[in-house]
Order: C-alpha cells, then sequence, then structure tokens
C-alpha cells in the first residue's frame, strides 16, 4: 500500500531535500530512518526538493508499505511517533496515513505555497530562521510590484540559469507581502508550481523594489523579458519556507 508522511524541517544543516552524492540531504535522512523503522529498505518520494539551508513548514511524501502491523508499531499514530524519536531534532513527523495507490506526493500536488521571512533589526533568535535586511522597505511599493506577476505565463527571467526546466510557465495565483511588526516582514506566494530559485529571484527583485532600487511598474518589464539577468539576485535562503502543499484527495 501506499503511504504518505506529513512533516516538516528545518533546513539550515541540509542540502535540500533531494538526495545528493556527496551532501547530507533531508530525503537521504527519511529513507535511512523510515527503513530503520519498518525493516526493509524504504524509498520516500517527496512533494518537491527545496534548495540548500531552505526550510519547510509543510512537506508531503510518500512511500510503499507491504505491512501488517505489527511488534513495530500497531498503528501509523504509534508509528510517527516512534519515527520522531529516532529523526533528528530539525525533522518532525506530524502524521503517517494510507492514500489511494495511485496518488502520488509530487505529481498529484495542485497548489504549492511558499512563505519568506525578512527582519529589518539585528536578532540572534531569527538566525538562520529569517533573511536580515539592512534598511527599511516600502511595503506599499512592494505590494505594487509583485501585483505584475500574478498571471500565468512564462517565468524563466525568476528561474535559475541551467535548472533545465522543459517549461517556464507557471500559474502564480496570489502573492502578498505583510509587515508583522515594525522590524518585519513576511511574503506569502502561491502557485500551481515553482521554477528553480524562482521565489527567492522573485524576492530578491522586490527586495530592490522596497529598497528604491526598482520602480513596481519594472517588475513588469522584468519578468517579461525572460532574461534572468534582469531580474535581481536570489534572496538568502535562510528565509524560505515551503508552507503550504494542496492534494485534491487531502483536507487540510
Amino acid at each position: 500500500m501506499r503511504c504518505f508522511i506529513d512533516l516538516s524541517y528545518v533546513g539550515t544543516e541540509y542540502h535540500g531535500w533531494q538526495r545528493q552524492p556527496e551532501s547530507i540531504s533531508v530525503q537521504e535522512v527519511m529513507e535511512a530512518t523510515l527503513s530503520e523503522l519498518l525493516g526493509a529498505p524504504t524509498i520516500v518520494v517527496g512533494c518537491g526538493r527545496t534548495d540548500t539551508g531552505v526550510h519547510a513548514s509543510s512537506f508531503y511524501a510518500h512511500f510503499e508499505w507491504e505491512g501488517p502491523f505489527g511488534p513495530r508499531f500497531k498503528d501509523w499514530d504509534q508509528a510517527a511517533w516512534k519515527l520522531n524519536g529516532m529523526l533528528p531534532a530539525d525533522i518532525g513527523v506530524r502524521r503517517i496515513f494510507e492514500v489511494g495507490p495511485r496518488d502520488h506526493a509530487r505529481f498529484d500536488a495542485t497548489e504549492r505555497g511558499y512563505t519568506y521571512h525578512v527582519h529589518t533589526h539585528k536578532d540572534p533568535f531569527l538566525e538562520d530562521r529569517s533573511a536580515r535586511v539592512y534598511q527599511a522597505l516600502d511595503l506599499e511599493a512592494m505590494n505594487a510590484g509583485v501585483q505584475h506577476l500574478i498571471y500565468k505565463g512564462d517565468f524563466a527571467a525568476f528561474c535559475k540559469t541551467g535548472s533545465g526546466q522543459k517549461t517556464t510557465i507557471c500559474d502564480l495565483r496570489s502573492a502578498q507581502w505583510t509587515q508583522t511588526d515594525p522590524h518585519r516582514y513576511r511574503f506569502d506566494i502561491a502557485a500551481d508550481r515553482f521554477l528553480r530559485n524562482m521565489v527567492r529571484a522573485i524576492v530578491g527583485t522586490l527586495l530592490d523594489v522596497g529598497r528604491g532600487r526598482l520602480a513596481p511598474e519594472d517588475v513588469e518589464e522584468i519578468a517579461a523579458s525572460c532574461d534572468r539577468s534582469n531580474a535581481g539576485m536570489s534572496a538568502s535562503a535562510c528565509g524560505l519556507y515551503l508552507s503550504r502543499v494542496e492534494y485534491p484527495f487531502l483536507k487540510t
């Protein structure tokens, strides 16, 4: 049978989700730990790939299990509890549950949401959890700029060069900046799919708008150019979180 894992992780110590030949990844740790729990080699398929240092407050993965329940664990609630005891502190499992035999963590996701955190005053408690910007930001200008990106179309201007994407067409459905306190900002963005490095490139461009280096209307021209060199520098990975993944067969 096929099972889903609902998990989250702090990505600071990992080279992203996807298994790497010479670097530690979240997938590698999950596969090793789940294999130990189940007593058999187990492949874990994630809902996507996150870059080095990027976090996930919501992430889904699936694996195959032959069963039955027995002395290792009596049900999936106990399995999740035991798995959490075996995993490092920076990876946590909320639940494990059975799904249909064809339900796929990556290909069946209908929408993904990311959140990016920014702070403008030094705060040691935000180290590696939020990106520090060394000046005040114009919230109204950033929100005016991002309105030029809410459409279905080509986002090649915000895609990492040489990433090998089959298509750079995305349906960006919502995006908004909010100021959560005098020195902290939050950016939420949702789309059917995201290109490699896309959110960080968009955030970097909008931060240039917030600093006054770009006008809000410049964002439309940058997107239309389909040229990555015209967009801003990629924002730091430490502020980025995969925060929502939706499936037609799951109620959140």
